[in-house]
């Protein structure tokens, strides 16, 4: 029987590399620290004229190239990020308006760094509902611009980016299934505390940093080497499938340190897991989606691979995905 699946994959990062000597010293540390850390060498930015929703709409469009398939042949556009071009209108609508997807049922969704993950479900449901449909699921942050220079928490971290994929009706393979969950209990622990309808933009907002990002880096380690492993290891089993069958892992681009300590805890040693975070830092709701499409260019994904998706994030929030790989183009 056939399934829902991903027929094509795209991505884009700015120009502008940020290496650690670049941030270092406003940060009070130095490269070979926030190396050790974090295992991230370089990072990109977004140029002065780039916002999120020209990251997105390149990422969308290289993967449109992919599949062969135009624009107005959308009929879903779900755009993840939690750095949009304003408030209003939602980002989607100007990635659309980019491409030329006109026509297509375009919206937004914010659960930060799971973000990617939510979109694939909601858009697999979608064209379960609607055989025939295409879904393009975007997830692109600009952390650059929320990011405070002298926070050694986050700047080291954090950088720009953006991934999409195309999900379709497939002959066979697809989704196996996917694992959603919400643990708004701990939202403190990330997040950015003005320019909301709570504390509204002010010039003491400003001032006082309220404008800019901040994470709780030990309590959100914790958050994930406590309910990660939990969450992949129920999503594989709940389908008939041993950890041992996993043949990738595409796990959220945090942090190198964190992200080894969550491969051997979740059981994944064996799996092929694909990492990116050392060229582009953590680059948000695009880090799953970002070096997924680096793992299908890069010819490692091969058709009925069995493939592990899982992003954690604000919310705090964590999206896992197991799917038979199908695309070849």
């Amino acid at each position: 029987m056939g399934g829902t699946g991903i027929l094509a994959t795209g991505s884009y990062v700015p120009e502008r590399i940020v290496t650690g000597a670049d941030i270092a010293g406003p940060a009070g540390v130095t490269p070979e620290w926030i190396e050790r850390k974090t295992q991230i060498a370089a990072r990109r930015y977004a140029a002065p004229d780039q916002a999120t929703s020209d990251l997105a709409a390149e990422a969308a469009a290289r993967t449109l190239r992919q599949a062969g398939l135009p624009a107005s042949a959308l009929r879903y556009l779900i755009v993840s990020t939690s750095t949009p071009d304003s408030p209003q209108p939602p980002t989607s609508h100007l990635v659309q308006d980019a491409l030329g997807a006109h026509g297509a049922a375009c919206f937004d969704i914010n659960v930060v760094c799971s973000g990617f993950v939510y979109g694939l479900a909601l858009a697999r449901a979608l064209v379960a509902q609607e055989p025939g449909a295409y879904a393009l699921v975007v997830a692109a942050d600009v952390y650059s611009r929320i990011l405070d220079p002298t926070d050694r928490r986050t700047v080291v971290l954090f950088g720009d980016g953006a991934g999409a994929a195309l999900v379709g009706a497939v002959p066979e393979g697809g989704f196996v299934d996917v694992e959603l969950t919400g643990h708004g209990h701990a939202h403190g622990l990330i997040g950015v505390e003005a320019g909301g309808s709570r504390h509204p933009a002010t010039h003491d907002t400003v001032e006082n940093g309220g404008h800019f990002f901040r994470m709780k880096g030990r309590a959100v380690r914790d958050f994930a080497v406590e309910h990660v492993p939990g969450a992949v290891r129920t999503l594989v089993e709940r389908t008939g499938h041993r950890l041992a069958d996993v043949d990738h892992f595409v796990p959220h681009q945090a942090n190198g340190v964190l992200l080894g300590e969550l491969v051997t805890l979740a059981g994944l040693d064996h799996a092929h897991t694909h990492r990116t975070l050392e060229r582009y830092g953590n680059t948000g709701s695009a880090s799953v989606a970002l070096a997924l499409d680096e793992a299908h260019r890069g010819g490692h994904l091969r058709a009925g691979d069995l493939v592990l998706l899982a992003g954690f994030g604000g919310g705090m929030s964590l999206g896992a995905a197991l799917l038979r790989w199908t695309a070849t183009g």
